[in-house]
């Protein structure tokens, strides 16, 4: 007797995945290659819930059928193991973050082996192993010896550029530098000494050390990026966060900015992710113009504009707060003022300063500036809308054609000025990109788009400004002044950064005593005894931030044992890259920009061979947690059922879901879960306690997490793996509810006795298939196929169900039509089939069977059933071969005993055969 025990099934198909290695990936050039990239996820301690899976599912779909389909498929699984929260840890608790982080990826595994997954474990990559990151340092040290040359529109070694110095000074340098960078000839760079010449090149370097504004957090004593910080706080913890300038290691990703641009109109993404990225670049095409400050200040305002057409509109000038002149040029009598909102300003995030539209403030500096072109003298404010690291830090605004400065202007009664004739500057701004150019001397009458064409020429004429490009994006920090993390290969001599010797690396994190800062406000690192480059020269105390091993790692997958290289080459030039990434759209203007980044950076060096690391993107939707209450009466220990709490004064609660099923408390479960409830009372509803529903987040605070080891251990991991796809379409959000899965549970037993007899004897027949038969099969694998390929994998599952109940029907147990249909289904239940392929007597796994074919004359019908109707009302329904003449047909409808009826003895006048569709009898 043979029953459907699925706990014992899949841990025997698990174990021999395992010891077979049945999804080992090889450079075969005889099979097309496909690689399935997840984005690998963090190990956190709480391990996964039933959320987390839902991507990995798809991926997996996708990539066990691409093998039926005759793949050679790459699907590897490792973990983005250093970061923030493990050292947080080790802080509190004094543990090494690596022992931590070790026993969460043990974990992981453990999990993610649970569910079937056809990954290639030989394959796993840690970013926090030293065999792994020495590659991160060795690529860090590639960027250091690297600047961007715009003339050949790529990076190009630091020694190309020191011959140029050598030979010509940087007159006609055309590359990505920082703004500072002064002119020098040939003659000058050879005077200058060996730090002098470093400390130049810095200004050329795509990673270089510079003062720069960041997110400083205290409590968590290092700088965080701008999507970890949420609404000035960190995002972690909810502590303050304050804008600091610090020395940092930054890498110039603005060079790419236009690469970064243009590459995503050739990448197959979902177009908000795109479009998320075009906005943080932020192209603008317009002009620069010098603002004199009166009475002569050490530097002009210089302000960047994308409508200079409105320039004689311009009525003040607004500075970022952290500008660079505000201190100089601010007045003695407002001194204190600026000061004070100066302060405030600086620890809002970039991120809080742009969105908060509706908040309106600033200050005046006392000063004035005068316009370029109407030579007009405007007032200098200070606002915190303005950004320091956007532009120039410094706008000139028009507040009758801009709606943040009309809304300033407003506030503060400043002028508003009109220059683009068509609004009601009475009432809002005038943002129109059209119109006739009014109340501008020169420029009158023109179009705004002759007229900023007009300008531009008038200021570079004049010597008071040019057309520039500019892009919002800035360059990204690049340290962290955190212990786990990876340690930037560089040493310090004279202050001058020096890169180790390769042969070097990996230079590894050296053991300390705690994971604080030191007492003089150093890294963690500066804890480290007797840590020197040759014990002498003093190392970076910041390491990596978080992103840095995640820039590379899908090339990692391709030869991760290789330690001669981060890759082989000819390995990469197979798998070149990713085809399909699953992961989450949050990481649209983090891992996914700076991922294309240093992926061009590589593939300028020719390391690599595709400018885009990640074909195609998919971003899974959320599996939100189904939350239970219970309604507390207050100031007591009594629980009031759902139906009755309003009829009291209580309030709800979060409790573990767990102990809740089918909304139904398990009182007794209750009481056991924390001891403040060991005494509780029930006020019950028909002798039960109902509890309360909402759709939230899962998360551990609300108690709403579902841990999928107990829906593998009493459903298995088959019907967790069907029921995560069959909640919706992969892109949306869902609830769960764990109430649901019967369904899948069922189809599964049905599907198995498909196989078996009443009494649970495996029989299966070699008798030819009826035509019934044959079309459910092939509609059934035509359907699961375009479902695959177009990631609809919830109608895949509806779709087997529908097949499941048809075949049932018609009693089937032929091996033609259960083989090909057992190998249709193993990408969504791989045990099930793995277990009924081998009952089948099959030798060896059902991941090497070809996906079955199906043929469209299987798909054909061959009769219709027509809706007879008699004046336009339906009678009767009458089926006829689709080919069936319109004679027969005629005759067979008026000799029918049931349309007859409503003929009461009349002849009809005539009968309308529409094909495959109705027939109409007209008495």
């Amino acid at each position: 007797m043979s029953e459907y025990n699925f706990n014992q099934i899949e841990k025997k198909w698990q174990r021999y995945w395992e010891e077979n290695q049945t999804f080992k990936a090889t450079e075969n050039t005889d099979k097309p290659k496909y690689y399935v990239l997840d984005m690998f996820p963090y190990p956190s301690g709480a391990g996964l819930h039933v959320g987390h899976p839902l991507g990995y599912i798809a991926s997996d779909i996708v990539s066990r059928f691409k093998r039926a389909k005759g793949f050679n498929v790459l699907h590897p699984m490792g973990f983005d193991a250093f970061g923030l929260p493990a050292e947080q840890y080790a802080i509190q608790t004094g543990q090494h973050p690596a022992i931590t982080t070790e026993q969460n990826i043990g974990r992981y595994i453990e999990q993610l082996k649970n569910i079937g997954f056809s990954y290639e474990w030989e394959r796993e990559v840690r970013t926090s192993d030293p065999s792994y990151y020495k590659w991160t340092q060795w690529i860090f040290m590639q960027l250091f010896n690297s600047y961007y040359d715009y003339t050949a529109d790529k990076a190009v070694s630091i020694d190309k550029l020191i011959a140029a110095f050598e030979a010509n000074g940087n007159a006609g340098i055309n590359a990505a530098c920082d703004e500072d960078t002064p002119v020098f000839a040939a003659g000058d760079w050879k005077n200058m000494n060996e730090q002098q010449k470093s400390q130049l090149l810095l200004k050329y370097r795509l990673t270089y050390v510079a003062d720069a504004v960041v997110n400083w957090c205290p409590a968590l004593g290092t700088v965080l990026a701008n999507d970890e910080v949420v609404g000035g706080v960190s995002e972690r913890g909810g502590y303050p966060v304050e804008r600091k300038l610090m020395r940092q290691w930054m890498m110039r990703i603005t060079a790419y900015a236009e690469r970064l641009l243009l590459g995503l109109d050739t990448i197959d993404w979902p177009e908000p992710v795109k479009e998320m990225q075009r906005n943080w670049i932020g192209k603008s095409v317009g002009a620069e113009l010098d603002f004199a400050v009166e009475g002569g200040a050490s530097e002009k305002i210089k302000v960047f504009t994308t409508r200079i057409d409105t320039i004689y509109g311009a009525t003040f000038v607004v500075l970022a707060p952290e500008h660079e002149l505000v201190n100089e040029i601010t007045t003695d009598a407002q001194r204190a003022e600026v000061a004070s909102y100066v302060n405030v300003a600086k620890n809002r995030s970039e991120r809080e300063r742009m969105t908060d539209v509706k908040t309106v403030s600033g200050v005046f500096t006392g000063a004035y500036a005068i316009n370029p072109i109407s030579e007009e003298r405007v007032p200098i404010w200070i606002a915190d809308y303005v950004l320091a690291g956007y532009g120039t830090g410094a706008v000139m605004a028009v507040p009758g054609h801009d709606s943040r400065d009309y809304a300033f202007a407003k506030h503060f009664n400043l002028p508003i000025k009109e220059v683009v004739a068509g609004g009601n500057l009475e009432e809002e701004a005038y943002a129109a990109k059209e119109g006739k150019i009014i109340n501008s001397g020169f420029l009158n009458g023109l179009e705004v788009k002759e007229a900023i064409n007009a300008g531009i020429a008038k200021a570079e004429e004049l010597g008071v400004g040019k057309g520039r490009t500019q892009y919002r994006m800035r360059d990204a920090v690049f340290s962290r002044q955190r212990y786990w993390g990876e340690p930037v290969p560089v040493y310090f001599k004279e202050g001058i950064p020096h890169l180790l010797d390769e042969k070097e690396l990996p230079l590894e994190l050296p053991k300390i005593d705690a994971y604080l800062p030191t007492e003089t406000g150093e890294p963690p690192l500066g804890r480290a005894v007797d840590w020197k480059y040759q014990d002498q020269c003093e190392y970076e105390l910041s390491t990596m931030p978080g992103w840095a091993g995640s820039s590379w790692y899908w090339y990692r997958y391709m030869d991760p044992q290789n330690d001669q290289a981060f890759a082989d080459k000819d390995k990469v030039a197979y798998w070149r890259n990713v085809d399909l990434y699953m992961g989450g759209a949050e990481h649209a203007t983090g891992h996914l920009l700076y991922s294309r980044f240093w992926n061009k950076f590589m593939f300028d060096l020719g390391l690599v061979v595709e400018q885009e690391p990640f074909k195609k993107l998919i971003n899974q939707g959320m599996i939100q947690g189904r939350s239970n209450f219970v309604y507390r009466l207050k100031e007591s220990n009594t629980y009031v059922s759902y139906g009755l709490h309003k009829q009291y004064d209580t309030t709800p609660l979060h409790v573990d879901v767990n102990i809740v099923e089918n909304d139904l408390l398990d009182v007794e479960a209750f009481k056991a879960w924390r001891p403040e409830n060991a005494n509780a009372e029930f006020v019950l509803e028909d002798g039960k306690y109902i509890c309360g529903v909402e759709v939230e987040k899962m998360s551990k605070s609300k108690y709403n997490v579902v841990n999928p080891d107990i829906i593998v251990e009493r459903n298995g991991a088959d019907t967790l793996r069907m029921y995560e796809m069959f909640l919706g379409p992969l892109e949306q959000f869902k609830p769960w509810n764990t109430n649901g899965m019967d369904g899948v549970t069922k189809f599964l037993k049905r599907f198995w006795k498909l196989f078996h007899d009443n009494d649970g004897n495996f029989v299966v027949s070699d008798e030819i298939p009826t035509a019934a038969e044959l079309k459910t099969l092939h509609k059934t694998v035509k359907k699961v196929e375009e479902d695959v390929e177009r990631f609809s994998f919830n109608t895949s599952v509806a779709t087997f169900m529908i097949c499941v109940n048809e075949l049932t029907a018609l009693k089937t147990n032929k091996r033609a039509i259960l083989e090909p249909l057992t190998i249709a289904l193993a990408p969504y239940a791989p045990h099930i089939a793995e277990e009924l392929w081998e009952k089948l007597g099959h030798n060896q796994s059902i991941t090497f069977a070809s996906f079955p074919t199906w043929d469209e004359k299987y798909l054909v019908e061959d009769t219709f059933e027509y809706p007879v109707s008699v004046n336009g009302k339906t009678r009767g329904k009458l089926a006829f071969a689709t080919d069936a003449p319109r004679e027969e047909m005629e005759k067979a409808v008026l000799a029918d005993e049931q349309i007859m009826k409503f003929l009461e003895g009349k002849t009809p006048k005539k009968v309308i055969i529409v094909p495959n569709k109705i027939i109409n009898v007209v008495v």
